[in-house]
């Protein structure tokens, strides 16, 4: 089953639940799926679909941080039941150990020497981890296996 056939059978057993907050927050993810869809004029496969889902769950977190910043728990703890619900339809996120090894693999894989190669080194690991690890986290350990 494709991950968006998953999230309409979500959406529906919801309904039937009556699990208000679930719905809605599968009810903005369809919607965001769908406004992508039509902008570009294709249809979204399973990673185009994680990548909106991991858009989504990084504005959500920008947002808690920016309501407990205001002292807005009540809107903080909306948003962190969203992350929770979304999170869900991500695949599983690999270990510290296994993106170093991923890396050091692509590293190796390119022979890039310095800082000037950190593009073709992203390039390499991109399609690798996306969905699956943090580019933030990835674009750190990158950074440092090139300057050292």
């Amino acid at each position: 089953m494709s991950l968006k056939a998953r999230i309409t059978e979500d959406m529906k057993s919801a309904m039937k639940a009556k699990e208000a907050a679930k719905l809605s927050a599968i009810r903005l993810l369809t919607a965001a799926i769908k406004q992508k869809e039509v902008d570009e004029r294709i249809e979204l496969d399973d990673a185009a679909v994680a990548a909106v889902i991991e858009k989504l769950v990084k504005q959500r977190k920008d947002s808690v941080t920016q309501y407990e910043a205001a002292n807005r728990q009540d809107l903080a703890d909306i948003e962190k039941a969203e992350i929770e619900i979304l999170s869900a339809y991500l695949p599983e996120k690999m270990s510290n150990e296994e993106v170093a090894a991923a890396v050091a693999a692509a590293v190796a894989q390119t022979g890039a020497k310095g800082p000037a190669d950190m593009g073709k080194l992203m390039g390499v690991l991109k399609p690798q981890l996306a969905g699956k690890a943090d580019m933030a986290e990835v674009s750190k350990l990158v950074k440092a296996a090139l300057a050292g």
